[in-house]
């Protein structure tokens, strides 16, 4: 047990380090004048690798401070963070039924960036789009598909009957 224990300390440690790398390669204006960010805890998820999945796996870090975390997320919204050449992505740990919430709105967001209406998903899930030089915010499905059937240019576009057929 003792191994096994100092085997995962092997590993987050390793993981913290690679995370002060990405940061360093990043965005070092954030680092501290230690030169380092200070991290409670650092972990990949899920804890046990599957071989059929060709990606890798999650990385999951808390940083004991909310103000550095916050500029990396920043950061990391501005432009594209890389480790090693390869491209990273950087976002938020949600909840699994916000993660869902956000999800539910996928085709609705890529038929609106078809359109050219500039979609975001705020948090939690709220789709914000951009139409006729007004910005729009909707946290229902539903209500969005309200909206677009008042819409000539929308209507017809949007059908939640269909959306849903496809999903199952």
């Amino acid at each position: 047990l003792k191994k096994k224990k100092k085997k995962k300390t092997e590993i987050n440690n390793k993981l913290d380090v690679i995370l002060q790398e990405i940061i360093k390669e990043n965005c070092p204006h954030i680092l501290e004048q230690g030169g380092k960010i200070e991290i409670e805890r650092v972990h990949r998820t899920p804890s046990i690798l599957n071989p059929q999945k060709t990606t890798p796996r999650n990385v999951i870090a808390k940083f004991k401070s909310f103000q550095e975390k916050e500029k990396i997320l920043q950061e990391a919204k501005k432009r594209s963070f890389r480790y090693k050449g390869a491209p990273i992505r950087i976002t938020h740990d949600l909840a699994a039924n916000t993660l869902r919430d956000h999800k539910a709105w996928n085709t609705i967001f890529r038929k609106a960036r078809k359109l050219g209406l500039q979609p975001r998903i705020n948090y939690p899930a709220k789709l914000t789009i951009y139409f006729q030089g007004k910005v729009w915010a909707f946290n229902k499905i539903e209500d969005f598909q309200a909206f677009a059937k008042k819409r000539p240019e929308l209507s017809g576009k949007y059908d939640i009957q269909a959306q849903k057929a496809r999903e199952t």
